[in-house]
């Protein structure tokens, strides 16, 4: 049976930015920045992304086109009979483990949404919008049948298959998601007192930064990229032979980057144009911005674009994610793709179900000391996405051949191979360093 594969340069570029566009450019990326020190955390993070995350995805897409294989398959070919495959597997595990808590945050978009829709936010009390967002995520049943609406929807999208299901849907959602979040930081530049916001944002004071801003920016800059847990490797796998990998990767990273700074300019203006503090954290999405919505002229609108954009970034990450599975899971057993998606959903709804209970009436139930939200979080992004990045890179740099990689770099010889001394040079020594550094700090913390 043919293996699907994307379209061409645009519907492969739709696909993997709709990966690396998610929450953490809307929700992680904007209170990072308030956190530490705007405009220099910004300039720190780009130069992570090119230096250093690029070549960690060219990487991944020459190990998946190369073998035109799932994520555990992939290693199998490069290096059979080894112990290789376990990057493969881990990637797997990371992507469910992901999926196990990701999939409630998308269901508390869909709730946000809905709310948002029928004017909830119409109270700017922030005791009031606090009290809202605990209840939500706390109670029983609500969250769950949110999060049970949002893995449908996207199990509906995968079971389409790649290029009639995760690339359709990407060439339509994420054109429409870049249109919305522009008309939001129009509209937050434009509001009374924003000036600050946006000199926060473009005017660097390298005063505020310290090690851990560094780190901070390094971690958000991997994680941004969707680089570690197989989703690229397993994108790569349908990647079109003819397509540039190189220029691929940069697109994709400086959309991703693009998209984070315009999530900024939403956001940063409009809390500084009514007084919050940029260092709110987590809550800056669910609790600040509802109020803010509240008091300005059409707020209820600006919410509804909002979370719709929320929830259009993170259904498109999980495409990625299930994805993984389902090409392993399809290739391994030889199931229809609908009855693998199926089964896939199935699970992730199981552990989704007890991730959002462990927010209330599990809050009590620890693995290792932590609720089943936090173990899956804790699990997939400090202990299996860095060790999977850091075998990654030093299988492409250490144990495939040079020509093997200069190969897919290059299309078979027909690209130049530009910047290729300076890409192999960082995946063999500067990638590993990184990474190695990121992983020692999280878990030392």
């Amino acid at each position: 049976m043919k293996r699907d594969e994307f379209s061409g340069f645009f519907g492969v570029l739709v696909a993997t930015v709709g990966s690396a566009v998610g929450l953490g450019n809307l929700w992680r990326f904007p209170y990072l920045v308030g956190q530490n020190g705007g405009a220099a955390f910004i300039l720190i993070y780009l130069a992570f992304v090119v230096i250093i995350c690029l070549p960690i995805m060219v990487a991944e897409f020459v190990i998946g086109r190369s073998t035109r294989a799932n994520t555990v398959n992939a290693f199998n070919k490069l290096a059979p009979r080894s112990l290789w495959s376990g990057i493969g597997l881990m990637g797997v595990i990371a992507s469910f483990c992901i999926l196990a808590f990701y999939t409630v945050v998308g269901g508390w978009t869909v709730d946000y949404l809905v709310r948002s829709v029928i004017h909830v936010f119409s109270k700017p009390d922030i005791s009031h919008l606090e009290a809202q967002f605990s209840q939500m995520v706390t109670a029983p049943l609500r969250p769950i049948i949110w999060t049970m609406v949002f893995i449908a929807l996207s199990g509906f999208i995968v079971m389409s298959g790649v290029k009639k299901g995760i690339e359709k849907y990407s060439r339509i959602l994420m054109p429409f998601l870049f249109l919305m979040i522009v008309i939001l930081a129009i509209r937050s530049v434009t509001l009374p007192g924003a000036e600050a916001g946006i000199s926060f944002l473009v005017k660097p004071d390298f005063s505020k930064l310290n090690t851990g801003s560094i780190l901070a920016a390094l971690g958000q800059a991997f994680f941004s990229l969707s680089l570690g847990m197989g989703c690229m490797i397993t994108y790569g796998s349908y990647i079109p032979s003819k397509e540039n990998l190189t220029r691929l990767s940069f697109t994709t990273a400086l959309s991703d980057t693009l998209f984070a700074f315009l999530a900024g300019l939403a956001i940063m203006p409009a809390v500084f144009a009514f007084g919050v503090s940029p260092q709110e954290g987590p809550g800056l999405v669910f609790i600040v911005l509802p109020r803010i919505f509240a008091q300005i002229p059409l707020g209820n609108v600006f919410a509804i674009f909002f979370f719709l954009i929320l929830f259009i970034a993170a259904i498109t990450s999980v495409f990625s994610l299930m994805e993984v599975i389902t090409a392993y899971l399809t290739e391994r057993t030889k199931i229809k793709r609908t009855w693998a998606v199926g089964i896939i959903s199935f699970v992730v709804a199981v552990c989704a179900c007890l991730s959002s209970l462990s927010q209330g009436v599990l809050k009590d139930v620890k693995i290792f000391g932590k609720t089943f939200f936090d173990f899956f979080d804790y699990l997939s992004a400090n202990i299996l996405l860095p060790i999977g990045g850091l075998l990654i890179v030093l299988f492409v740099g250490w144990r495939l051949k040079r020509s093997q990689v200069y190969e897919q770099y290059t299309n078979a010889g027909s690209l130049k191979g530009s910047f290729f001394r300076a890409f192999y040079f960082i995946i063999r020594y500067v990638a590993p360093v990184a990474i190695v550094i990121l992983f020692l700090d999280v878990i030392l913390k």
